[in-house]
């Protein structure tokens, strides 16, 4: 089992193993979940700021793009 020492402030050094096989950077976030009285670190995925459109146009599915423009411009 691999082992980190945590200091005054709360913080601990990733084992370099646990790092490349997670693929973490310096300065990339990490999340903990917990299952249990298990916690599991995962790295978290940065966001695109695009996300929270993915799935918006499906309801103008079949639509030409300039029939969506004029709808949503207005005439």
């Amino acid at each position: 089992m691999l082992t980190a020492k945590v200091t005054s402030k709360g913080q601990i050094t990733i084992p370099k193993e646990v790092r490349d096989k997670l693929g973490i950077q310096s300065g990339e976030n990490i999340g903990f979940e917990r299952k249990g009285d298990v916690f599991y670190i995962k790295k978290t995925l940065k966001k695109s700021p695009f996300d929270r459109w993915v799935g918006r146009l499906k309801v103008r599915k079949g639509h030409k793009t300039d029939e969506i423009i004029e709808s949503l411009r207005g005439k």
